[in-house]
């Protein structure tokens, strides 16, 4: 495996283009072999230029899977798309998020979904099923394939070979409907991985452990591919564990490649036939390598309130415990819950700890009742709950105020557990178990000899709960059923001339969509009525926010750097849009969060000089002059401000498509343009 430099990938660009002839010692070069991702993305380009980071690409979609949280949206998108049925090999839509019925807005809406996949050809996951990354894992990912998905740990695909993405419903929509899917070519990072994790080290201390040496923006702009001799040493469920929390790099996707280990999971699974070998040339060069050696880590947490506060689980030994919570997409699967019921086994839960396990599919949920590792669970006193997220999103099980609470979850946001002065950790299943077993945070070394799981040679398969569409023939015979919560896509318009507005908030760096647009019990079954789901919008950081918004009509927000981390949830967007904003002017965004603005026609600007951002206060009249020509010569943009006199330079480096998105209004109004 070669690992070159920026030097080598950018000389192989320049001679491939023409623009230089290379030196008869360096012709080699111009055979260099690619990395996994930019093979997958070579044999799935539509459109664009991948051979240099940064250009955008427009990729040719296999999959595509929406969870409900986000599903509305993307489906009442599609709809007014008009196309008839969806182009993809194949589409799925999970019921997982919101999956308590405290009202009649989340039936219905499960409703409004399952008649809209039967009318336009997805296949609809029913409530109870499972999440949708481990059942999509489980039933439905094939190495090879590109898939994207509203939500924005959709990169857990990545642990058999899948090119899988997280993205806004919009883009999602978009692909269903046959069209390409846009990201900026990402660098490429390999994570060098070697010799053999230690007994009760877990796949998640992997995670954190690159958590740790990159940061929650580390991975911007990136892909991270995992390789090396230790890959070998690790399960497909080990290795989404991995990848589904590539999402808290920032990174564009993350990814393993598909060799026997693969093949025998998706054997277990009955998918063998849908198999394929993927992995790296020989010969790839990466932008970047990290080598982790694999025998070297040791049990790591993730301290409150940022997924890269990682600490050693024995610096935080003794400190009470109050919650254990075990599941979500990154660690619910069958090995997961087979190994936490092997340590609970013929023990009770501290009585000080409340312990909650979600397994992550009906698969899972089978398998452990029918194997007795069911009845381990409960009879240690843990509380047994429904395979969805759960917890993870705020839906249930909020910690006790000021608790101290553990999860082997992917977030730890301040406030996300619904529980606003909650400490939340994030660790292994092993360290999760063992700590509420003992009542504190407890190295699970100190156990003696861990339990040994086999994976299956047969996982149990009853795909019962997944309804296929009807026949293509039949369709136009289905009603789709609209709930009265269930409220058209907020109107969109051109980008005016000159945008004169306030500013209406201003906050700091790693502004997380839950800061934007909170989840949890109370909020996420707005998502289908953006008008009452605006009411929430930003309330975390200052309530008055909404009030303001609707005083002034419209206005511009400021912030600091990686704005808009977390999740893909394209209302973070669409309720900022309907209270009115305009433009978000930042240090620096995250990439799902400036593509959902786009797509949402506000326009995302970043300050030249960061410095700038101490130059802008809440309440300063601002303007961006003759904007609209600006942007459509692709001229800079400037900010005038008002208040203070002054004019600041702002960057504004959008592709041309990018461009006559914000022009139209958006990513609808444009593909209505296109189609026009």
């Amino acid at each position: 495996m070669g690992v070159g430099s920026s030097f080598k990938r950018e000389f192989f660009r320049r001679a491939e283009s023409g623009l230089i002839e290379p030196p008869a010692k360096a012709k080699g070069w111009l055979h260099m072999g690619y990395t996994l991702a930019q093979k997958l993305i070579k044999a799935h380009l539509l459109d664009g230029d991948m051979s240099k980071p940064g250009n955008e690409i427009g990729l040719r979609i296999d999959q595509t899977l929406t969870q409900d949280a986000t599903g509305t949206m993307a489906y009442l998108e599609f709809e007014a798309m008009g196309v008839p049925r969806v182009k993809t090999e194949r589409s799925v839509a999970y019921i997982d998020h919101n999956t308590l019925q405290t009202g009649f807005e989340n039936a219905d809406d499960h409703r409004y979904i399952q008649t809209v996949c039967k009318k336009h050809g997805l296949y609809f996951s029913r409530p109870g099923n499972g999440i949708c990354h481990q059942v999509h894992l489980e039933r439905f990912g094939i190495p090879g394939k590109t898939l994207i998905g509203s939500d924005s740990h959709t990169p857990t695909g990545g642990g058999i070979g899948m090119l899988a993405f997280g993205a806004g419903g919009l883009d999602v929509a978009v692909a269903m409907g046959g069209g390409p899917y846009y990201i900026a070519m990402p660098k490429m990072v390999r994570v060098n991985l070697t010799g053999k994790l230690s007994p009760w080290v877990a796949a998640k201390d992997v995670i954190l452990e690159v958590l740790r040496i990159l940061s929650v923006k580390g991975g911007v702009g990136k892909i991270i591919e995992y390789g090396g001799e230790g890959v070998k040493s690790l399960s497909v469920p080990e290795r989404a564990t991995i990848t589904n929390m590539g999402a808290e790099l920032g990174a564009s996707t993350s990814i393993f490649p598909s060799d026997e280990i693969t093949r025998e999971f998706m054997r277990a699974q009955g998918r063998e036939a849908d198999w394929a070998a993927v992995g790296p040339d020989d010969d790839a060069v990466y932008d970047e390598v990290i080598d982790i050696d694999l025998s070297a880590l040791r049990p790591l947490a993730a301290c409150p309130h940022s997924p890269d506060a990682v600490k050693p689980v024995e610096e935080l030994k003794g400190i009470p415990v109050n919650q254990c919570c075990i599941g979500s997409c990154t660690n619910s699967s069958l090995m997961d819950m087979l190994k936490v019921a092997a340590i609970l086994k013929g023990k009770t839960v501290h009585p000080d700890v409340s312990l909650s396990i979600a397994p992550g599919s009906k698969q899972v949920y089978n398998m452990l009742a029918e194997n007795g590792a069911l009845a381990d669970l409960i009879a240690a006193g843990a509380r047994i709950l429904e395979c969805a997220c759960g917890p993870c999103i705020g839906m249930g099980q909020s910690p006790n105020s000021g608790g101290v609470s553990l999860r082997t979850f992917n977030r730890n946001f301040e406030g996300r557990s619904g529980t606003a002065d909650a400490q939340v950790y994030l660790v292994s299943p092993e360290t999760a178990a063992a700590s509420a077993l003992t009542g504190v945070f407890t190295d699970p070394r100190t156990l003696g000899e861990p339990p040994v799981i086999a994976m299956p040679d047969r996982f149990l398969i009853n795909d019962n709960m997944i309804v296929p569409p009807a026949d293509e023939a039949d369709m136009d015979k289905v009603e789709i059923v609209r709930g009265p919560n269930i409220k058209p896509f907020p109107q969109t318009a051109p980008l005016p001339e000159t945008i004169d507005a306030p500013v209406l908030l201003k906050v700091g760096d790693n502004i997380t969509t839950d800061h934007i647009m909170p989840a949890g019990a109370k909020i996420l079954p707005l998502r289908s009525n953006i008008p009452a789901i605006s009411e929430h919008c930003f309330v975390r950081c200052d309530p008055e926010f909404p009030a303001r918004c609707k005083e002034a009509g419209k206005g511009i927000i400021i912030g600091g750097s990686n704005y808009g981390q977390g999740s893909s949830r394209e209302h973070a967007a669409l309720a900022p849009l309907y209270l009115g904003v305009k433009a978000v002017i930042v240090k620096s965004f995250a990439r799902i969060h400036v593509a959902n603005l786009i797509n949402a026609g506000i326009l995302p600007l970043t300050f030249a000089n960061e410095s700038d951002y101490d130059r802008v206060s809440l309440g300063d009249e601002l303007c961006l002059p003759e904007v609209r020509e600006r942007l459509s010569k692709g001229e800079a943009i400037v900010l005038e401000n008002k208040t203070t006199g002054e004019t600041l330079p702002l960057v504004s480096n959008f592709s041309p498509r990018q461009a006559a998105m914000l022009l139209a209004g958006g990513l609808l109004d444009y593909t209505r343009e296109s189609k026009a």
